[in-house]
């Protein structure tokens, strides 16, 4: 979720590259990421180094390259700004691209892995010292701040029309703080996310450590996050070095296909992984078939996450709500697993058109700890409001159920003395399993249902697309496996 005026912002940083020369949607995001990480880095190296004087300032010392050397403070953004036109260009191109291209040493990290191939494309001086100056407006005079470089791709993405593609849009920044804050990291915490996209929900849980830890602190958690698209994975990787995460681990991985090497090895998940159809056979890992026997992908990620923790890691994921009254084994199977054998601390239900305008599919979110079973009762809640209109503007409104949630969720004596009839209550699990293990929130509401709104002709549209998308590809997994099964049959 971006703010209105940052978007505006947004779009005039696009028509400068675009009539600018630059009119490659993909080069302009990259373009535009890699200006974004120059400021920020800049910003954060000046803040840490102000609260600590004892840190070591990435711009500290002489940069080297070709032969030739600079002082790498000349390297900062705000040195930048006081260039002339033609310098500012030389400079960038010779001098700050490399700079950054080398700010980790480590040639294994995933920084320098996925900076390795970055080109600078910027065309003209002219363009450059334009979109540096809108950019360095951008920040000081805006009063929404957050995961920048993440907000440029979604809105980006969102101007391309290819948001929502295989799930590929980003989680509204309040839905990620307000799930860190459910599940309280610490520095002892080795975090993962495991389809991390730009990697907002590691910065948000690093921003939150930074509020809840001394300074002085020696301990430093994990971050770890995996996905398959190489230009997200260079946005995570520049998104968290320029947040001041150090300890992270981000990788090209299908999480589905390569359970094994994390098993066991999280304390933490938050997530809100694919959930836009079904993943053939032969890519998914053997052990998360054994746990979930079905193809959905929103199932075997809930899988992959239950075998990915740590016996007692918990986890914040959000599911598409079809996860908690769905009728097929797959679904009943996963749902009398997190009741039974773990430990289902919370279901939220979030309104519909919290994730748009991408997707007006209805959400919620789980929060689990792995091995803890007990007989405590499971907390529901339903949120009407998140602080934006539901429709494709979202707009700022005045309802807001997160402080409420938040507060309810850390009392929990409280809430075991709430009547059905209210916005959140507790279940005995006696009761869940007496329900086929069902976790939708009108299942045990005595609530007056209300009728919501008719879905408008192009949302109707949208999700005849989708399905329309689902059933092409599971025509053409049909059509494989019986020319498989023809081929060995003629074999024979």
């Amino acid at each position: 979720m971006i703010c209105p005026e940052l978007k505006s912002r947004l779009e005039h940083l696009w028509f400068l590259l675009h009539s600018g020369g630059l009119s490659n949607p993909l080069d302009a995001i990259e373009q535009l990421s890699y200006l974004l990480f120059m400021r920020e880095l800049d910003a954060e190296d000046t803040h840490r180094c102000t609260a600590s004087p004892t840190s070591q300032s990435v711009f500290g010392g002489t940069f080297c390259h070709q032969g030739n050397s600079i002082a790498a403070e000349q390297l900062r953004w705000s040195r930048l700004l006081e260039l002339p036109e033609a310098e500012l260009y030389r400079t960038v191109q010779e001098w700050v691209f490399p700079f950054l291209k080398a700010l980790n040493a480590d040639p294994r990290s995933a920084y320098s892995l996925y900076m390795a191939d970055a080109v600078f494309k910027i065309p003209t001086p002219t363009l450059l010292q334009r979109l540096v100056r809108a950019i360095d407006d951008l920040y000081t005079t805006l009063p929404c701040r957050g995961d920048t470089l993440g907000d440029v791709y979604e809105h980006l993405l969102a101007s391309l029309g290819s948001a929502g593609i295989n799930g590929q849009f980003r989680t509204p920044r309040h839905i990620i703080r307000m799930m860190v804050e459910l599940v309280h990291p610490t520095p002892r915490d080795r975090i993962c996310d495991p389809a991390c996209g730009s990697g907002g929900f590691l910065v948000e849980a690093a921003a939150y450590l930074r509020h809840q830890t001394a300074p002085t602190s020696s301990e430093h958690p994990q971050f770890c996050g995996f996905d398959t698209d190489r230009t997200m994975l260079r946005l995570a990787a520049m998104n968290l070095m320029a947040h001041g995460i150090r300890h992270h681990h981000i990788a090209y991985r299908n999480s589905l296909a390569h359970a094994e090497e994390e098993h066991g090895g999280y304390s933490l998940i938050l997530a809100n992984p694919p959930f836009t159809g079904t993943a053939e056979a032969a890519a998914v890992h053997p052990a998360l078939r054994r746990t979930c026997p079905g193809s959905k992908t929103e199932l075997l990620f809930l899988a992959h996450i239950l075998h990915s923790l740590k016996p007692g890691g918990r986890c914040a994921c959000i599911v598409p709500t079809g996860v908690l009254f769905g009728n097929s084994k797959a679904h009943r199977t996963m749902r009398k697993t997190l009741v039974e054998q773990h430990r289902l601390h919370a279901v939220i239900s979030m309104p519909k058109g919290v994730f748009k305008p991408y997707a007006g599919v209805a959400t919620a979110i789980l929060i689990f700890s792995k091995n803890t079973p007990d007989s405590s009762p499971v907390w529901f809640y339903q949120m009407k409001a998140d602080g934006f209109s539901l429709n494709n503007k979202r707009s700022p409104i005045a309802e807001n159920d997160i402080p409420d949630l938040l507060r309810r969720y850390s009392n929990p004596a409280a809430e075991s003395e709430r009547p059905r009839s209210a916005q959140s209550f507790m279940v005995p699990l006696s009761e869940i399993k007496a329900h086929g293990y069902n976790l939708a929130f009108n299942t045990y509401s005595a609530q007056t249902p209300q009728h919501e709104p008719l879905p408008s002709a192009s949302e109707l549209l949208h999700n005849i697309c989708r399905l329309q998308q689902s059933i092409d590809c599971n025509l053409a997994q049909l059509a494989d496996l019986m020319e498989q099964d023809e081929t060995m049959h003629h074999g024979n």
